[in-house]
């Protein structure tokens, strides 16, 4: 059974954008086909809560070998956005000085529905846990009011000091 819905999908206002992709990328790293996020509709800092979506293209460089003729979008890229939700989230309420909130795990994730080419991915996410060395969030994705995934997001810090680990010393 699916978890009470963090938010009332049928009530959103998609068409109300408080930070597109552009503004998205001053927060976030990712880029090209990395770019999981295309706008952000809801930012409430009091109640820890994020809203945005994911228009989910037909020329996504998945589509063509994810089910053929049939294409869904992978669950680790449903998750991935729903990381970078949390990561926009993060860097609004300047949890860190510099760098960001990485992907550090998940739990308890279920897929309930399909994401298709045309689908416009609604990513809700409330943060449990902010702290400067570990994040967890409260993630819920809708295919309009459709639960279609949900699960806690495990953030960690990184900046550009930290040093990659040498594959010799491993």
């Amino acid at each position: 059974m699916p978890p009470a819905a963090l938010i009332d999908p049928a009530a959103l206002d998609t068409s109300r954008i408080l930070v597109d992709r552009e503004g998205i990328g001053r927060c976030n790293p990712q880029r090209f086909e990395m770019e999981q996020l295309t706008a952000i509709i809801h930012l409430d800092v009091e109640n820890k809560l994020v809203i945005g979506y994911k228009d989910v293209r037909p020329d996504e460089f998945w589509v063509r070998g994810h089910m053929p003729d049939y294409p869904l979008m992978p669950g680790v890229l449903i998750c991935e956005a729903a990381a970078q939700l949390c990561s926009f989230f993060c860097h609004e309420v300047r949890l860190h000085k510099e760098g960001f909130i990485a992907f550090g795990g998940m739990e308890d994730v279920r897929f309930r529905g399909k994401v298709r080419p045309g689908d416009r991915l609604v990513l809700v996410a409330k943060a449990a846990r902010l702290h400067r060395r570990q994040t967890m969030f409260d993630c819920q994705g809708f295919v309009g009011t459709n639960m279609v995934f949900h699960g806690k997001i495990i953030g960690v810090p990184l900046t550009a000091q930290d040093e990659a680990v040498n594959p010799s010393e491993t």
